[in-house]
């Protein structure tokens, strides 16, 4: 080998030896806040040609993609799902309407505004936007609520069915002298969609659009399921033809279960068996259409026939007058016109609304981002608030109630060859000819058919039960969120459900960081990698140094949590073992005292301090077993730290220099380092942070060996 072979070999071997040494980009210079103002200001109040045309494109996307619309490839498809997915939203809007205690003709009138609402300014392609069950259930419980508190006496006769002239009296924004049960049931169910709007429409203005992910899917599911629960609970006075009053306040459920057991003398015989016949023909024929929806172009539409054959029925058996059966009544055509909300309920409902507006949002978009990452495209999330609170403004000036996207119809729609939202004004197209020619003939239509269609599609969500097993094995956390908000929305409280699923989804990300526990590593035999010792074999460990990973952020949650962990770990408490060094020391000193009081020998100070240092070896071997010098904190898995994580990891480092113990800090991101420059930590002596674990025990060793030899194995 030649004399500059060898200076390369030796140069190599320095440069492995040396710690890696990065040099961090320049930040720059924070500006002003006089500055940052004046830019946003310019950024979004200067107006030019292309950001107005961009802005107005962006606001009603329908004009960017239709002038783009393939005629020839989508509109078969585009028209054959509108024309099926409208074909099964007759039955379901009139049936929706019970749940949010309106009138049917009202159900029809959501989704067919909807259905425009949403092509016009929505971005998704393939959501159905229009009733959804959860969302009627909360309208009902704060129309039945106000009900209550205005003194009108629930279910007496039902609610009325001569809207077009009840309406009559509802002035602008002001409830008329004429106004009766009907016409105040729906002033509330549009005040209320009005203010859910209003909320959607300001959360979208301030771009607030990422609070969606939030709301997990295990607690969105977890609410729907116990909304649903609560749902199906709610039926059954229907299919029993009983007129009891919905109850209001907590533990619904157990409330309506014992007013159905105490008024089950009350059936009537005639709704009780047209629910049993159409429950026997609906749920069979439905789940055909689930098993061979493979082979099916489109699904068959089972819901309008048995829409229509009971209505011939109960028309031509007379079930209203011979036999007390409650009926849809009259279904006026046409369009009523616009209305004022009325302004003096806005109060009533405001927190309602809320809840109502949250739920909404959160399933929109939810469905609006799983069908378009299914099928290649993207959605504006803050656009969709502003479609989904559109939805509810307009419509509810023609006594519209809440809406949002619906799964089943949204499934349907896309199975049948949906391509864009002109599905959606096919929609509408159908729903409008119901308007203005066929909805007075649903006027015999019983009120327990309507909750048979109900109960039935909520076979999907009441089937989640099922699929509980399975996520406990998959994770037991998000599966007690499930759980947890599936409880109290069914037992207790529907709103408070979905407070109670995000505390506890908070909560758990809180808990999983509290579990976080302190690992000791071992260097893999073959090169310079560290795993956990108890994690994996062959793992390797150096005589001198112990390396520890925390799998978490510090912070002021976990920081005690994190220390105590160390300790644990390392197996030497360091405060622990300053305080018994004291008290070891006092003693030593007291004894001390005594012994030159008494004998006056001076060389026994001397003896003394020996016998004080061999104690404190021995405390520390008795600590733990294992002897090192040296501790090495892998902080690759902590994604931040506070004040009080910096302040943590400085005691760490204090006291175990107490004890003659070295901590170092190695794999620290760039948040770590700007945390640990900002908070004042230095490292003491050994102020380097090493981005590699190998660097961090090779300099220690370095420190302890003779010489600077060490062994880097």
């Amino acid at each position: 080998m030649t004399h500059n072979e060898e200076e390369e070999d030796d140069g190599a071997e320095r440069d492995q030896q040396q710690p890696l040494i990065l040099e961090r980009v320049e930040k720059e210079t924070a500006q002003s806040w006089q500055s940052v103002v004046s830019h946003r200001l310019k950024k979004h109040c200067v107006c030019t040609s292309k950001k107005a045309k961009s802005k107005i494109l962006g606001f009603a996307p329908i004009l960017r993609w239709l002038p783009r619309y393939q005629l020839r490839e989508w509109l078969l498809g585009d028209a054959m799902s509108g024309l099926i997915v409208g074909i099964l939203l007759v039955p379901q809007s009139i049936a929706y309407s019970l749940l949010a205690s309106q009138d049917p003709i009202y159900g029809l009138y959501t989704s067919f505004f909807t259905s425009i609402i949403y092509a016009i300014f929505g971005t998704s392609r393939h959501i159905s936007a229009g009733v959804f069950g959860v969302l009627c259930l909360l309208v009902g419980q704060v129309v039945d609520r106000e009900l209550a508190l205005a003194g009108y006496l629930t279910e007496s006769g039902g609610i009325g069915n001569n809207s077009a002239v009840l309406l009559a009296d509802l002035g602008n924004g002001t409830l008329g002298v004429g106004c009766d049960k009907s016409c105040y049931a729906i002033a509330v169910g549009a005040t209320v969609t009005f203010t859910a709007g209003v909320y959607q429409v300001l959360m979208g203005i301030f771009q607030v659009g990422f609070v969606s992910v939030y709301l997990s899917d295990s607690l969105l599911s977890g609410f729907a399921t116990g909304a649903s629960l609560t749902i199906f609970t709610s039926q059954f006075k229907y299919l029993l033809g009983l007129k009891i009053p919905r109850p209001q306040g907590w533990f619904v459920l157990f409330k309506t279960w014992y007013s159905l057991l105490a008024n089950l003398a009350n059936t009537n015989v005639c709704d009780l068996v047209t629910s049993l016949v159409c429950l026997l023909i609906l749920i069979p024929v439905k789940e055909l259409n689930n098993r061979f929806k493979a082979k099916l172009k489109a699904p068959i539409p089972f819901e309008l026939f048995v829409v229509i054959l009971a209505t011939l029925a109960s028309h031509f058996g007379h079930f209203n007058t011979d036999y007390g059966s409650d009926v849809a009544g009259d279904i006026p055509t046409g369009f009523l016109p616009p209305q004022l909300p009325t302004w003096t309920l806005i109060p009533n409902v405001a927190v309602d609304a809320f809840s109502i507006a949250i739920v909404g949002f959160a399933i929109t978009v939810s469905l609006s981002e799983m069908f378009a990452k299914k099928h290649g495209y993207a959605v504006d999330a803050n656009q969709e608030m502003y479609a989904i609170g559109l939805c509810n403004i307009l419509p509810s000036f023609f006594r519209c109630f809440a809406s949002s996207a619906a799964l089943t119809k949204t499934l349907v729609k896309e199975s049948t060859g949906c391509q864009t939202q002109v599905s959606g004004l096919v929609s509408a197209f159908v729903l409008l000819l119901v308007l203005l020619l066929i909805a007075p003939l649903f006027y015999s239509l019983q009120k327990c058919v309507l909750a048979v269609i109900i109960l039935v599609n909520l076979r999907g969500a009441l089937r989640k039960f099922l699929d509980v097993p399975g996520m406990w094995r998959v994770n037991r956390v998000d599966t007690a969120v499930w759980l947890t908000t599936m409880a109290t929305s069914a037992l207790v409280n529907t709103e408070l459900g979905l407070l109670v699923g995000v505390l506890v989804s908070a909560l758990s990300v809180l808990g999983r960081t509290q579990q976080a526990r302190v690992l000791e590593l071992g260097r893999a035999p073959t090169r310079e990698h560290y795993e956990d010792l108890s994690s994996y074999r062959g793992l390797r460990t150096h005589p001198d140094v112990a390396v520890f990973r925390y799998g978490a952020p510090i912070y002021y949650a976990n920081q005690s949590m994190f220390k105590k962990s160390l300790y644990k770990c390392v197996g030497l408490d360091p405060v622990k073992g300053k305080t018994q060094r004291i008290k070891f020391m006092k003693k030593n000193n007291n004894q001390q005292q005594e012994e030159e009081e008494v004998t006056r020998v001076p060389n026994m100070k001397a003896e003394s301090d020996g016998k004080e240092e061999g104690a404190t070896v021995t405390l520390m071997l008795h600590q733990k077993p294992r002897s090192f010098r040296s501790v090495v904190i892998d902080c690759s898995a902590v994604l931040f730290l506070d004040t009080s994580g910096v302040n943590a990891l400085e005691e760490v480092r204090k006291d175990y220099a107490e004890l003659g113990i070295r901590v170092v800090l190695a794999q620290c991101n760039t948040s770590v380092l700007d945390s640990l420059e900002r908070g004042g930590y230095d490292g003491g002596e050994d102020a380097i942070l090493f981005f590699t674990i190998a660097d961090a025990v090779a300099y220690v060793q370095s420190l302890a060996a003779p010489n600077g030899d060490h062994d880097g194995k």
